[in-house]
C-alpha cells in the first residue's frame, strides 16, 4: 500500500480564505500529528476521523499533519509537534528506534490523544501500555449501546453536561486488564444496554471506556468512540474529541 502523507496548514490562504467567517478560538497555533498507520484491522473510519479534525482546525487554530508513515519518527521529524492524535492505529506499527523517538518527544511534556483502536496498538511495547492504561482485549458486535457518565472534570466532557448517560451506535472495547487503579476514568458501558452478544468474553463487570491520565508532564487521553463513520458526525463527540486535544496540548484544563 502506498504511503500517504497530507498535510494541512491553519495558515494557507485559500484555507483562510475559505473559512473566514469562522472566528479562531485560539490566538496561537498548535501542531497535530494524526497518526493511523494500520498493521492489523483498518477501520474505515480513519477518512472521517481525518476530514473531522481538519474541519475543526480552522477554527481550533490546529495546523495538522496525517500520516501513516512510521519511519517519520525520528527526534527531527517530532519536535514540531505538540500533540500526537493516535486514530485508529493497529497492530504493530513503529520498529525499536521510532518508539524511542516518540517516547523521547512524549517526555518533553507532550500530549496524546488515543481514539477507539489506539488501545490495539502495540501490545509488546511496555511504555506504550502504561501511556495508554490498557490494551484491547474483545468487543461484542457494534451496536447501539449506553455508555453512563461518572463525572464531569475533564474539559472533554463539557458537550455531555446535564446527562447521565449517552446512547449511540460504536463497537464498545473491553481490555485485557481493567485500567481503573492506573487512570482517572470518566465514563463506563453498561452492560446490560448491550443487546446483541455471542459469547460473554467481552464483560468486565467494571467496563471503563473514556478516561485521562497526567504522568511525568505527559498528558493523556483516551475516548472508546470511534469505530463508526457517524461517530466523527456527532456533534457531541466532534466537541469531546476537540476538547480532549486543546486540554492536552494544555490550552484549557
Amino acid at each position: 500500500m502506498k504511503q500517504i502523507i497530507i498535510l494541512f496548514t491553519a495558515f494557507l490562504m485559500t484555507v483562510t480564505l475559505g473559512f473566514s467567517q469562522k472566528k479562531k478560538e485560539f490566538d496561537k497555533p498548535i501542531h497535530l500529528l494524526i497518526f493511523s498507520k494500520t498493521a492489523g484491522y483498518r477501520h474505515a473510519s480513519i477518512s472521517s476521523g481525518i476530514k473531522m479534525l481538519y474541519d475543526q482546525s480552522p477554527k481550533q487554530n490546529w495546523v495538522i499533519t496525517a500520516t501513516e508513515d512510521a519511519s517519520l519518527f525520528t527526534d527531527d521529524f517530532l519536535k514540531t509537534f505538540d500533540v500526537a492524535v493516535f486514530l485508529n492505529p493497529t497492530g504493530d506499527a513503529l520498529n525499536d528506534d521510532e518508539q524511542k523517538a516518540f517516547e523521547k518527544w512524549l517526555e518533553k511534556g507532550k500530549g496524546f490523544v488515543g481514539i477507539h483502536a489506539a488501545t490495539d496498538f502495540e501490545y509488546d511495547w511496555p511504555f506504550y501500555g502504561n501511556l495508554t492504561g490498557a490494551y484491547f482485549l474483545t468487543h461484542p458486535p457494534a451496536q447501539e449501546a449506553t455508555v453512563v457518565f461518572e463525572n464531569f472534570d475533564h474539559p472533554a466532557m463539557k458537550p455531555f453536561e446535564g446527562k447521565k448517560s449517552y446512547t449511540t451506535v460504536d463497537e464498545y472495547y473491553s481490555f485485557r486488564a481493567n485500567p481503573r487503579d492506573k487512570v482517572h476514568v470518566l465514563a463506563h458501558l453498561d452492560e446490560n444496554s448491550i443487546k446483541k452478544s455471542n459469547n460473554d468474553k467481552w464483560k468486565m463487570g467494571d467496563y471503563p471506556v473514556i478516561w485521562w491520565t497526567e504522568n511525568d508532564g505527559i498528558r493523556m487521553f483516551y475516548t472508546v468512540y470511534g469505530h463508526t463513520h457517524n461517530a466523527f458526525k456527532d456533534p457531541l463527540i466532534i466537541e469531546h474529541i476537540t476538547n480532549a486535544i486543546n486540554w492536552a496540548a494544555r490550552r484549557i484544563d
